[in-house]
């Protein structure tokens, strides 16, 4: 099997588009969320923009705010609104931990795609829909607790906005569940932080995975304090997603299993050293910090691709 950087590399000197191939592969890119931490796979999608590579994949999935920032990358405009994740007007109506005392939600997914990417750094959305590349938005099915690819629900501007809160709504922080075509979805990080699993099952073949964990952070099970707050929250609006939420460690074991065996998948990570970003981060030095890092460490990987190809 051909390795992915060759795919690439062969698909960008050829300038070929999805739809046109005849090389029998199917390279896909992932690109993680983690709320504030998908500001390092911002970054990525930043480098991934600049050096012209986007047109030599066949498909986006994206995860929570991986979502977010595939879209960024599919319109064309993931360099020129990557100031939004350090934008102090943008982060605190986005982001306000304050409002859970008066029982709203900390993070206002709402705001932020109906009005900050409409009015403030509009978002592309025709773009989106026109990319011959596909995007597949991931979310978690509210009542089963299965992953959710919502590529086939996206059909015009409306519904994408809904796509892509459905794949950010965090239980408890961003409100109730999304609901599209009569059914509830929650964040798409309880079920695949990054959504290898379904890319597979989909006939991947070759994998570039766009990570905001550093290859030493670990993940934790709920604490005890989560599952006290959040027990309620989900007998309530997500009954199914409860499951895969207390079991998520294992979850996340799963997706390392298959994305370190798979023969052909590139992972592109922070650097070991790098900050560790908080869920609700928001400090302006450490979120573009952050978005830099995320920019060099795709560039190491992926920049000799885009110069042997004449880019």
């Amino acid at each position: 099997m051909v390795s992915t950087l060759e795919l690439l590399r062969e698909r960008t000197r050829r300038g070929s588009k999805p739809g046109q191939r005849d090389d029998g592969a199917r390279l896909v890119l992932l690109v993680e969320g983690g709320s504030s931490r998908g500001v390092y796979s911002s970054g990525m999608t930043v480098a991934i923009e600049e050096l012209g590579l986007l047109p030599a994949f066949d498909a986006v999935y994206g995860s929570s705010a991986g979502s977010l920032n595939a879209a960024w990358l599919l319109c064309g405009r993931a360099g020129s609104s990557k100031h939004a994740w350090w934008d102090p007007a943008v982060m605190r109506t986005t982001i306000d931990p304050r409002r859970a005392f008066g029982r709203r939600p900390v993070i206002d997914t709402q705001h932020l795609i109906h009005t900050v990417y409409t009015q403030v750094v509009p978002m592309g959305f025709q773009e989106i829909l026109d990319n011959p590349v596909e995007f597949h938005p991931m979310a978690t099915d509210a009542l089963t607790g299965e992953p959710a690819d919502l590529h086939a629900h996206v059909r015009d501007q409306a519904s994408l906005q809904a796509a892509l809160r459905a794949s950010t709504a965090m239980p408890l922080l961003a409100g109730e569940p999304v609901v599209i075509d009569g059914r509830p979805y929650v964040d798409a990080g309880l079920t695949e932080m990054v959504p290898v699993r379904t890319a597979l099952a989909q006939g991947a073949t070759h994998v570039v995975a766009l990570r905001t964990r550093r290859e030493d952070e670990i993940a934790v099970p709920p604490s005890r304090g989560e599952r006290l707050v959040l027990s309620r929250w989900f007998a309530r609006y997500a009954p199914g997603a409860a499951e895969p939420w207390l079991r998520r460690v294992e979850g996340w074991a799963q997706e390392e299993e298959a994305l370190a065996s798979h023969p052909a998948c590139l992972q592109i990570r922070p650097p070991l050293g790098s900050a560790r970003i908080g869920r609700t981060e928001r400090r302006p030095r450490v979120m573009r910090d952050a978005l830099e890092v995320g920019v060099r460490a795709a560039v190491k990987e992926l920049g000799l691709v885009a110069s042997a190809s004449g880019r």
